[in-house]
């Protein structure tokens, strides 16, 4: 189980969490977006390994949602922000 560190909370265990996915821009403006740009940006992520940025929310907790940066490889937390804070 990951002990994930809530920027508001602190360090809570992981079932307190939801996994967002990794951070994509939505394509605009969405009247010229075809379908192919709109299905590569629900559907396709990239999905590497090593070093990935991730979107959680403690949703059991403050429902805040923040930025966490974390080891695919090893599932090691290597930081979490407020969203648009430092890295």
């Amino acid at each position: 189980m990951l002990l994930i560190p809530c920027p508001w909370c602190g360090p809570r265990d992981e079932p307190e969490f939801s996994f967002g996915g990794e951070p994509v821009a939505r394509p605009v403006p969405a009247e010229r977006v075809s379908d192919a740009e709109w299905a590569d940006y629900l559907y396709f992520r990239d999905n590497d390994k090593g070093p990935h940025t991730e979107i959680w929310c403690h949703s059991g907790g403050c429902g805040q949602w923040f930025v966490m940066e974390r080891d695919t490889l090893t599932h090691a937390v290597l930081s979490a922000r407020k969203p648009g804070g430092a890295a």
